[in-house]
């Protein structure tokens, strides 16, 4: 009874003492801020983003389609 006392409490001793867990952790919180600024940022600028796409599409339609100026 007595080892099985000292077993758990090793146990216990070293799970409290484990840091890999509160690594993974901090790696995923910094993963999800930084997604939340991307999409923060991304949001914002999607009409000048879209704009500017479709000017780039017209052009190059009509370079392929025509001569380039």
């Amino acid at each position: 009874m007595k080892s099985l006392i000292h077993a758990i409490n090793s146990s216990v001793s070293t799970f409290i003492t484990d840091e890999e867990g509160a690594q993974v952790v901090e790696y995923a919180l910094i993963i999800g801020v930084v997604s939340i600024g991307l999409v923060l940022a991304l949001s914002t600028g999607t009409t000048n983003l879209k704009t500017a796409f479709t000017a780039l599409v017209t052009r190059v339609s009509t370079c392929l389609t025509a001569t380039c100026v």
